[in-house]
């Protein structure tokens, strides 16, 4: 408004003043004499004015005619003229009306119809690193492979375009499956624009699915640099990524380069288990015994997992169980309601034969967390107290169908795997595996009917056959001692065999030998002593269910 007003004052200003600039040149007395070719011409001051006005005026039209004459003889040489400009003028401008038509035609939908405009545009335009770049996209979304292709090698002949090119090709080859030629495409891409966030996480996924661990570490340092990824989930990244490759050496046989990469994946991400359990045991091995539970203590503040007990465990394997609890003892007072503390001293209890305080160590989590190990070392304290034989049916016959409990999940398509994996073997995702408790709909195996428990659970007939417990801390410990498993790994796969037992005529209390990792030579298949026929034990169910979450 401001500005509006300044020119109206202007406006006003110049008027006024031309009005007083004439009665000024009126107001003046006197003539002007010319004389040219012996003649003589009195004209007033006023006259003198408007006669200097036309003189500019004419002046003005031979200049512009002495251009034309100039650009007429410049056309007879055969250079450009106005008739040149005037149709080079209109082709750019059908060109860009049909550009900006096909533009709204591949926002609406309209594929083929952006394709034809595109291709018009192109036509009008000699603007290749404009048109090719819609073409492409048009053709594109019209299903037209062969197009869109042409069009993108198209863009890699200019310098402007060329990263657009690489980039479309290198979709184009991921959704043909041709992963080979998609990673040197990822690469080229990379090395144009290494700052181009689609293109990190592109070539980092496709990296980590192949293994090439080196360079997946330095995209992962691009993408810090480059500031699309906070610094703490670069450190838990590049300690998946130095986990994945201490594994990988000491598959090779470099167990000094598997023990630098391992302890460096654990200072970078203390809370990550499956380096901590691997980090713990590189200390161990070495005679480290004190670096060893300080590691396991540090991942166990953060999350309670059944590897990092087992290998509590393997500090002191020769220990009897009475010193085991009590070196157990700092492992448990860091949270002691937790239910994996809770299971884990329970274990320790029943390998010691203490029936009353693995009871009172177990309290109510059978009841208020039923997971197919709760209710299992439930009917070993019930075996090891002398109950009956229908009591220790009943929970076995629960633990049959309850959850298997907190397990590694992909938080990007929810597959369970048995160990920990950098890569999701379902969708690739890379470090997406979280210890957590699948949803029950998905993963739980079908509930059993309520008319089926007295066949299970069997009214006083000693040789039916009783369903096998899940494994416990005894069986992690045995799977992560064994020589052929992943040093690392997260899986609790290992099943029980069923022992033979004398008929329980006498109601006297049993022993169950054991049951959690007590340091002997006894073997884990005495887990539970449970009366049973000579038929092996029915299959274990690993599906789970729900419960928190834990991401590690």
């Amino acid at each position: 408004m401001l500005w509006s007003l300044f020119k109206i004052l202007l406006f006003v200003a110049i008027v006024v003043a031309l009005a007083y600039g004439v009665q000024w040149i009126l107001s003046l007395s006197g003539e002007v004499l010319i004389t040219f070719a012996g003649s003589e011409y009195v004209l007033s001051p006023l006259m003198v004015v408007i006669a200097a006005l036309i003189g500019l005026v004419v002046l003005w039209i031979v200049f512009k005619l002495l251009g034309l004459l100039v650009g007429f003889f410049r056309w007879l040489s055969g250079d450009e003229n106005a008739f040149d400009r005037y149709r080079a003028r209109s082709r750019e401008r059908k060109g860009y009306e049909a550009l900006s038509d096909s533009l709204i035609a591949l926002a609406a939908g309209e594929a083929r119809e952006a394709t034809t405009k595109a291709q018009r545009a192109e036509k009008y335009l000699n603007r290749p690193e404009v048109t090719d770049v819609v073409v492409a996209q048009a053709a594109e979304a019209a299903g037209e492979r062969d197009t869109a292709s042409d069009a993108y090698k198209r863009l890699l002949r200019n310098d402007r375009t060329r990263f657009v090119g690489v980039r479309g090709l290198l979709h184009q080859e991921l959704e043909a499956g041709h992963t080979d030629t998609a990673m040197k495409l990822a690469e080229k891409a990379f090395a144009l624009k290494p700052r181009h966030r689609e293109v990190q996480d592109t070539l980092l996924k496709m990296q980590a699915r192949q293994e090439d661990w080196e360079g997946a570490r330095r995209v992962l340092t691009a993408k810090l640099k480059s500031g699309a990824l906070p610094k703490d989930v670069y450190k838990r990244r590049e300690a998946v990524l130095g986990l994945a490759e201490a594994r990988a050496k000491l598959a090779a046989g470099k167990p000094d380069e598997a023990r630098a990469e391992a302890l460096e994946a654990n200072r970078l991400s203390p809370e990550l288990v499956p380096a901590a359990v691997l980090a713990a045991r590189m200390h161990i091995e070495a005679g480290e015994k004190r670096r060893a539970a300080k590691v396991l203590r540090a991942a166990w503040t953060k999350h309670h997992h059944p590897d990092l007990a087992a290998t509590y465990a393997g500090i002191e394997p020769d220990e009897t169980p009475g010193q085991r609890i009590k070196r157990f003892g700092a492992l448990l007072k860091i949270d002691p309601d937790a239910p994996e503390t809770r299971m884990l001293e329970t274990e320790l209890h029943l390998a010691a034969e203490d029936f009353p305080a693995a009871r009172r160590s177990l309290g109510k989590l059978a009841e208020t967390h039923p997971t197919a190990r709760s209710l299992s070392l439930m009917a070993a304290i019930e075996r090891g107290e002398g109950a009956s034989e229908a009591v220790v049916r009943g929970w076995l016959a629960k633990a049959l169908g309850a959850s298997r409990g907190p397990q590694w999940v992909c938080d990007n398509c929810g597959t369970v795997h048995g160990t920990w994996v950098p890569v999701c073997t379902s969708c690739d995702a890379f470090d997406s595996l979280t210890w957590t408790e699948p949803a029950r709909a998905e993963t739980a195996t079908a509930a059993l009917p309520t008319d089926m428990l007295p066949l299970l659970i069997g009214e006083g007939e000693p040789d039916a056959e009783v369903p096998a417990p899940p494994p416990t801390l005894a069986a992690a410990e045995r799977e992560a001692s064994a020589p052929q498993d992943a040093p690392g790994g997260g899986g609790d796969d290992t099943t029980f065999r069923e022992p033979k037992v004398t008929p329980p005529e006498a109601q006297t209390p049993r022993t169950v030998p054991n049951m959690a990792v007590v340091g002997t030579t006894r073997d884990v298949d005495e887990a539970v002593t449970l009366p049973a026929a000579d038929a092996p034990p029915a299959p274990q169910d690993e599906t789970p269910t729900t419960a928190g979450t834990s991401r590690m």
